[in-house]
Formats: structure tokens, C-alpha cells, sequence
């Protein structure tokens, strides 16, 4: 069984940056689509991020230009490098895993669909 588990989330000021890592067991990341979404509470999950099996990604228009996501299969790792963080990036934010690495469009992968496998999340706060 494959599992995703997130760290690297902290509480930033305005402007800052930090890198999220999901590192995965049970299975090599190189094999499926891999993302990053994110939730604040009350509100409906969003794409943030997404890489697929030959290294296309695409991102939200509200993270496009700060945010990188990339990932390193030697060591089983997805990341998502986030710089100049605003209030509104507060979120909890979680990795995804999708069968199939090129199977869907990006596009359709960064609304979650065919994402099969989460992680439990690590919570980022931005303060103004």
C-alpha cells in the first residue's frame, strides 16, 4: 500500500518562502501524476500544482510564477517550493498521488480528478 506523508509546513510572514516535501512508500512516485492541493476550512479543496510522468506541470493562475513543484525519484520525494507566500496561502495542503503518470490532462488532474492516493495534509499559515 502506497502512502504519502507531508512535512515542511510552518507559519511565515508575508513574503516569505518554504518548501513542502512529501516523501512516498510502497511504490516508486515515477509511476503516477503527483500534486499538491490545498483546503482552508469551510472552502472546497484546490489544485495548487501538478506534475506528470515527463515532467509537464501545471499550476493555479494564484500560484502561477511563485510556486514550483518538482519532484526527485531517487528519492521518492515530491516537493513544492512556495515563495513569496501571501495571507491568502493559508491552507492545509496535501500531496496526491494518480495512477498513470500520463494518463489525464493536467488540466483535469488539478481539479483532483484520477489523484487516488492523499496525503494527511501539513498546515501552512501566512501572516500580513
Amino acid at each position: 500500500e502506497r502512502q504519502l506523508m507531508e512535512s515542511g509546513g510552518g507559519s511565515v510572514q508575508a513574503g516569505g518562502s518554504l518548501r513542502l516535501s512529501c516523501v512516498a512508500s510502497g511504490d516508486t512516485l515515477s509511476n503516477y501524476c503527483l500534486g499538491w492541493f490545498r483546503q482552508i476550512p469551510g472552502k472546497e479543496r484546490e489544485g495548487v500544482a501538478v506534475i506528470d510522468g515527463d515532467g509537464n506541470t501545471k499550476y493555479a493562475g494564484s500560484v502561477k510564477g511563485r510556486f514550483t513543484i518538482s519532484q526527485d525519484n531517487a528519492k521518492n520525494t515530491l516537493y513544492l517550493q512556495m515563495n513569496s507566500l501571501e495571507p491568502e496561502d493559508t491552507a492545509m495542503y496535501y500531496c496526491a498521488a494518480g495512477y498513470g503518470a500520463n494518463r489525464y490532462p493536467l488540466p483535469a488532474r488539478l481539479t483532483g480528478y484520477g489523484m487516488n492516493d492523499w496525503g494527511k495534509g501539513t498546515m501552512v499559515t501566512i501572516s500580513s
